[in-house]
């Protein structure tokens, strides 16, 4: 046998290798974990935060109980001590959006309380910047009252609050609007994606909520928004389900973030500061005071 026909079938044999293994090691459909990312795009500033929540279930829980999640945590960044404010939910939305639960401790509607105030939706607004809360089943924008499918409006925090309702009207809107942003590179710089009572794991499973989160997380990071390294996700609950000390498992997404565990303590109020660090904006009521995630999980800033 020549050498230049030895060289052919070397070459053929390794060609066919590896595309015999090139479909390994991954879930179908599954992009697998992200590639290390080049070093200027893992740097650049953050300034869109996209804050997606389920419901009712502890650190622990959430770590045993949903392995896309608990993979996505280990893969970027995870806090191990971050607590939401009180039970039940609203209070905690209330605290995310706008640093303070305005002596809520229900979750009647917007009827109930009308909040005066601002959020980091009306922040974000009032800066120049975007602003949208993508509600699953919401039956039109701003709806002030649960129906549709399986949503709930004590998990909407802006319908809330009486002064930001115009742009509530404008800006707060039903999922389906979702996959367009995404694909588009339109997402806000502040966001927030609340699922319905089904895929936020309240009526449902949890691993009903992380199938959900894989489909739409992976959306996301296939989009302009994420390629580009400007865009940050966090995933987060409302409260635990009382097991654990209103600990829950909240998980920070950035090219910035490799393998990071965050052991200092956090709050929702910290998030509200988050959002706040984003848009270059003052910080909302308790956030002033609360421990900062930018800090904590080293992400870059303007």
């Amino acid at each position: 046998m020549s050498s230049v026909i030895r060289v052919r079938l070397y070459v053929a044999v390794v060609v066919a290798l590896a595309l015999a293994t090139a479909g390994c090691g991954t879930v179908q459909g599954d992009p697998g974990p992200a590639a290390t990312p080049a070093p200027r795009v893992a740097s650049r500033a953050v300034t869109k935060l996209l804050v997606f929540v389920v419901e009712n279930h502890s650190l622990r829980q959430m770590r045993h109980r949903m392995p896309f999640t608990g993979r996505i945590a280990r893969q970027y960044g995870y806090a191990v001590d971050y607590r939401a404010i009180r039970h039940p939910s609203l209070p905690n939305y209330l605290a995310m959006a706008s640093g303070g639960t305005h002596g809520v401790t229900d979750d009647l509607s917007p009827a109930s309380h009308r909040l005066r105030g601002r959020t980091v939706f009306g922040q974000a607004l009032a800066r120049g910047k975007t602003a949208k809360v993508y509600a699953e089943g919401m039956p039109s924008r701003c709806s002030l009252t649960s129906g549709g499918d399986r949503y709930a409006v004590k998990h909407n925090p802006w319908t809330y609050f009486v002064q930001e309702r115009r742009a509530c009207r404008r800006h707060d809107v039903p999922m389906r609007a979702f996959g367009g942003d995404v694909d588009g590179g339109r997402l806000p710089n502040a966001g927030m994606v609340v699922p319905n009572l089904c895929h936020d794991a309240h009526d449902c499973s949890l691993a009903g909520a992380d199938t959900w989160l894989h489909r739409y997380l992976r959306r996301v990071r296939q989009g302009p928004d994420w390629q580009s390294g400007h865009l940050a996700v966090v995933i987060t609950a409302d409260e635990d389900d009382g097991s654990q000390g209103n600990k829950v498992l909240t998980v920070v997404m950035h090219p910035s973030q490799q393998s990071r565990v965050v052991r200092r303590r956090l709050t929702h109020y910290s998030l509200t500061r988050l959002y706040e660090d984003v848009l270059g904006a003052r910080h909302l009521g308790r956030a002033s005071g609360a421990p900062s995630m930018s800090r904590a999980f080293h992400l870059p800033l303007r």
